[in-house]
């Protein structure tokens, strides 16, 4: 399985706006600069993410995007579908009904073994993503990278906390 970058810029997008006081909206134009993410590409993530509620977006010139639940309520996996979609990696197309040995349908109620551990394996994926929120990998960040993400959401001309 690959997942676009986008999944990579959306996660990290809303771990940044994790960090805004009182849930302040935040510029595409702040949220691409933080990362070097080209703005225009990066809008067309972040509208996938306000389609499916993981973002709101205010416009404006307050305007911009904040988390639209609590960074506790949104999982990683409620980001890679917002981005990817919902449909499974593996869509069996039930080949054993087809060719020199095909079986007749009757014979295919249950998925077979490589349909199974595939369906296995996506529902392990998607438990293991439903299970880490947004608040979770903020509370991983160390200290340091916690006050540049304030820093540059507070003022992004201003100075950043030195790496140590």
């Amino acid at each position: 399985m690959k997942l676009s970058q986008g999944v990579e810029w959306a996660a990290h997008c809303c771990l940044l706006l994790a960090h805004t006081e009182d849930g302040a909206a935040v510029p595409r134009t702040t949220l691409a600069g933080y990362y070097g993410l080209p703005d225009a590409y990066l809008a067309k993530h972040l509208k996938s993410l306000v389609r499916s509620g993981v973002l709101a977006a205010t416009s404006g010139p307050r305007g911009g995007f904040r988390l639209a639940r609590t960074p506790g309520s949104i999982t990683v996996l409620d980001i890679v579908e917002a981005i990817e979609g919902s449909t499974p990696a593996f869509v069996c197309t039930e080949i054993r009904q087809r060719g020199a040995c095909a079986l007749a349908a009757e014979r295919c109620e249950r998925p077979c073994g490589v349909a199974q551990v595939m369906y296995d394996a996506d529902r392990a994926w998607r438990d293991s993503l439903r299970g880490v929120t947004v608040a979770d990998l903020k509370d991983k960040l160390p200290d340091i990278l916690r006050k540049r993400a304030r820093a540059w959401l507070k003022d992004p001309s201003g100075p950043l906390p030195a790496l140590a």
